[in-house]
C-alpha cells in the first residue's frame, strides 16, 4: 500500500510523491508559509505554489524555515498566462526562483493554454529544462487537443506532468486515457469539489464504512485511480486529516461506485474547455 513518502516516476526519469498540499488561495501573509511549514513538520514533501498565487516567497520561506535539505522537497510553481513567449517565459522562471530562493525546481508547469503561444512557450520550457531551472517540465489545464500538437512539435519532450482538476464528480476520461497512453502523469487539483460535494449523501455513507470523512475518501480515490493528489488547506488538523488515508484501500467495487459518479463538475477553472491558441 502506498505511504506519503510513496512517488510516481515521470516519464524524463524523475519522480513526484503522490501526495502534496496545493497552497492556492494562500495568503501571503505569513498563512501560506505556515501551512507549508505543517505540511512538511507532519511528512509532506510535495508542495505545489504558482506565481498566480502571489506566495511563492512564503513557501520559499517554509522550505528554508522547515530544517529540511532542499533535495528532499519536491517543489511545483506555475508559469502566469501572460508570461506566455520565450523571453518572458525563462523570465518568469527566473523570477520564481528568485522569490522562491531556489536554484531550480523540480516541476515547472504552463499554468493555462489560455495564454497563447503554446508551442514557443513550451520551446522555452525545454530551455529551461536544459538549463537546470526545472528538473521536469509539464502543463495544467490541458485537454487532448492542447497536448497533440505538443507531441507533434516536439516529440522527444512530452510533458511530464498534465495538472488537472479530478475528481469522481469530474472524470475527464478522454483526457485521463490519453495522458495515460503518452506516459503523462494526472495531478489532480481541487481534488475535495471545493466542498461542493462533501456532504453528498452517497459519499458520506462509504466514507463511514470505512471510518473515515468524505474528504479522505475523495483524496483515496485519486491515490487508488494513480494520480497525484494535492488538496489545499491552511488548517493544521485538515493537513493532517488529508495525509492520513494510506492506512486503508478502497475496494474494487466501491471504486466502481465512485468511477461512474461523473458529473463533469467543474468547480473552478474551466480553460481546459478553451481552444488550441498556437
Amino acid at each position: 500500500m502506498a505511504s506519503l513518502t510513496s512517488t510516481i516516476a515521470l516519464n524524463d526519469g524523475n519522480s513526484i510523491p503522490v501526495l502534496g498540499l496545493g497552497v492556492y488561495l494562500a495568503e501571503s501573509d505569513g498563512e501560506a508559509r505556515q501551512a507549508v511549514l505543517w505540511a512538511l513538520q507532519h511528512g509532506y514533501r510535495l508542495i505545489d505554489t504558482a506565481t498566480f498565487y502571489r506566495n511563492e516567497e512564503d513557501v520559499g520561506k517554509a522550505i528554508r524555515d522547515s530544517g529540511i535539505p532542499r533535495e528532499k522537497v519536491f517543489v511545483t510553481t506555475k508559469l502566469a498566462t501572460f508570461d506566455h513567449g520565450k523571453e518572458k517565459t525563462i523570465q518568469a522562471c527566473q523570477e520564481s526562483l528568485r522569490k522562491l530562493g531556489l536554484d531550480y525546481v523540480d516541476l515547472y508547469l504552463i499554468h493555462s493554454p489560455s495564454g497563447g503561444k503554446i508551442l514557443e512557450t513550451w520551446g522555452a520550457m525545454i530551455e529551461l529544462k536544459k538549463l537546470g531551472y526545472a528538473r521536469s517540465i509539464g502543463v495544467s489545464n490541458f485537454n487532448v487537443h492542447h497536448l497533440k500538437p505538443l507531441k507533434e512539435a516536439y516529440p522527444d519532450y512530452i510533458p511530464a506532468v498534465n495538472q488537472i482538476e479530478l475528481s469522481p464528480y469530474l472524470t475527464f476520461d478522454e483526457v485521463v486515457a490519453y495522458c495515460q497512453k503518452e506516459h503523462i502523469v494526472l495531478e489532480a487539483y481541487s481534488p475535495l469539489t471545493k466542498g461542493h460535494k462533501l456532504r453528498d449523501p452517497l459519499l458520506v455513507s462509504m466514507a463511514t464504512k470505512y471510518k473515515k470523512s468524505a474528504g479522505q475518501l475523495l483524496i483515496r480515490w485519486s491515490i487508488q485511480r494513480g494520480f497525484v493528489c494535492i488538496p489545499k488547506s491552511v488548517r493544521e488538523e485538515r493537513i493532517i486529516e488529508n495525509a492520513s488515508i494510506f492506512d486503508f484501500e478502497i475496494s474494487a467495487e466501491d471504486m466502481k461506485i465512485l468511477n461512474g459518479l461523473n458529473e463533469n463538475l467543474i468547480t473552478g477553472w474551466a480553460v481546459i474547455k478553451g481552444p488550441w491558441l498556437p
